[in-house]
């Protein structure tokens, strides 16, 4: 290892890295437009680390960006490196990093805030409106062999997790947060529509909460047999047979982002369920029902 200065940066590297290194990158130019594209080696400040990228997952809003060029507002109107579900290794640091070793595997946590706003300060710093968040125009996200993030948001990976592991750790935070969000507790009973994997794990995070019911529904019956096969008992293509075969729910976890889906998910809640929104589609807006007609209940 040694220290050099780069841009005018000092930061200590491993001499591998300074050796003219590659960085291919995965480029969402306009919907259905993506191009592999060298990019440079980003240089890290003097608070962040050099990851080289090991796993990458596909999330769903990589999807909606690459079929639809947009989530809601955020619309992809200059060149994007797609991902943010991710993880690797520490092959370079900042001259004020010095928490992670180099050669150090991390999950990299995507969203790195401002620190400083009202948000922040409260400690909800995932509603930090400044904040940068991999694969959100029009920040660049982790579909490259090298990314430069804070040190604080690159966490530790044991030996025991793989580094595709390592990459779920993001979407698995997801449906813990969603499960806290809803106050899943044990007995409750759990409808969760959408069975792709933010669907798949957040039912996987009911059931080891304790929840006495677990219900996936989804139009693909190739998903739907995943999710048996993971140990989500109940499964069905629409709400209405959920509802059916499992009654009424006490939480909706809706991970689709769907308008029908999410019509159909809050009415098939019990008088006082709980239903927490975890997908977005392709709109920024839609229509909620706020009553049941006397005939549904």
């Amino acid at each position: 290892m040694v220290t050099v200065e780069r841009g005018g940066v000092e930061l200590t590297v491993a001499v591998a890295t300074l050796a003219g290194a590659d960085n291919p990158a995965a480029v969402l130019f306009a919907a259905r437009d993506l191009r592999l594209q060298q990019r440079p080696v980003p240089i890290p400040g003097p608070d962040e680390v050099l990851v080289e990228i090991r796993s990458v997952g596909v999330c769903g809003s990589d999807v909606h960006y690459y079929e639809h060029g947009r989530i809601g507002d955020f619309v992809v109107d200059a060149p994007m490196i797609l991902g943010h579900e991710s993880s690797g290794v520490i092959r370079a640091a900042g001259s004020r990093a010095s928490r992670l070793a180099l050669g150090q595997r991390v999950a990299l946590e995507p969203g790195v805030p401002c620190a400083h706003c009202l948000q922040c300060r409260h400690g909800r710093y995932n509603l930090c409106p400044d904040i940068r968040f991999f694969a959100t125009p029009p920040v660049d996200g982790t579909l490259t062999r090298y990314v430069a993030i804070g040190e604080d948001y690159a966490h530790p990976l044991p030996a025991e997790l793989s580094d595709d592991a390592g990459a779920m750790i993001e979407p698995l935070s997801v449906a813990i947060w969603a499960n806290r969000k809803a106050g899943t507790t044990p007995g409750a009973r759990v409808l969760v529509t959408g069975a792709g994997p933010i669907g798949v794990l957040c039912a996987l995070v009911a059931r080891a909460s304790g929840a006495s019911s677990v219900t996936i529904v989804d139009v693909n019956s190739s998903r739907l047999a995943v999710a048996s096969g993971l140990g989500i008992g109940h499964t069905a293509e629409t709400v209405e047979q959920a509802r059916r075969e499992a009654g009424e729910a006490d939480v909706l976890l809706e991970c689709t982002g769907v308008a029908s889906a999410v019509a159909d998910g809050i009415t098939a809640l019990q008088p006082g369920g709980i239903a927490v929104l975890v997908g977005m589609g392709a709109q920024a807006t839609q229509a909620l029902p706020v009553a049941r007609s006397r005939r549904e209940n």
